[in-house]
C-alpha cells in the first residue's frame, strides 16, 4: 500500500521494483493489471487516495479481481471477488467472513472475521510520478500463490483455446 503522498520519499525505485505505469493514468482507470517479473499477475488498485497491489486472482477459484467490487466491510476496504463473492482485504490480503455468534439464538447476530492471509499482496511505491510494484517473496505459502504457477497457466490456455474453437 502507498499513499500519494509519500511521492517525495523514495527518490529512485529499488532495483527490486518493477514499473506499473504512471500514477495518473492508474488513477484515472482505478485499476490496472500486469504480468510482471513474467511470472507474476499483478493487480493495482487506486482506493480512496491509496495505492495497493495483490495477485490478481482470487486465492478461492481463480476470478480475476479486476472485475471486482470495492466495498468496505466491519470499516476495512475489500475487493469483492465477481465469481464468488469472497471478500479481500486489499491492505493486508485477508479473507473475511461473515460469522455467527451463537446460531441457537434469535435474531442471528454475525460479525465479520478473518480467514488469515490468503492473497498475497505486494508492495507499491511512488517515484515522482511513476507507480512501481516490489513482489511480495515471502516464502510462507498463501493461497492466491496456486493461479501463478506454470500448471495453472497452462491449464487456463488449453479452457481458452477450447473456447475459441
Amino acid at each position: 500500500m502507498s499513499s500519494e503522498e509519500e511521492t517525495s520519499s523514495s527518490p529512485r525505485p529499488s532495483p527490486s521494483s518493477h514499473f506499473i505505469g504512471k500514477r495518473d493514468d492508474i488513477i484515472r482507470r482505478g485499476r490496472v493489471t500486469k504480468l510482471v517479473n513474467g511470472c507474476r499477475d499483478v493487480l493495482v488498485i487506486h482506493h480512496q487516495g491509496e495505492f495497493h497491489a495483490m495477485d490478481m486472482r482470487c486465492y478461492h477459484a481463480g476470478g480475476a479481481l479486476v472485475h471486482g467490487d470495492i466495498e468496505e466491510f466491519n470499516g476495512r476496504a475489500c475487493i469483492v471477488c465477481p465469481w464468488h463473492k469472497y471478500k479481500i482485504t486489499l491492505a493486508e490480503g485477508e479473507g473475511l467472513y461473515q460469522a455467527v455468534d451463537n446460531p441457537t439464538v434469535k435474531p442471528l447476530r454475525t460479525r465479520w472475521r478473518s480467514k488469515g492471509v490468503k492473497q498475497r499482496v505486494h508492495e507499491v511505491t511512488l517515484v515522482d510520478k511513476d507507480v512501481y510494484v516490489t513482489l511480495n517473496d515471502s516464502q510462507e505459502a498463501v493461497e492466491s500463490d496456486y493461479y501463478q504457477t506454470e500448471r495453472y497457466r497452462t491449464n487456463l490456455c488449453k479452457v481458452q483455446a477450447k473456447k475459441v474453437h
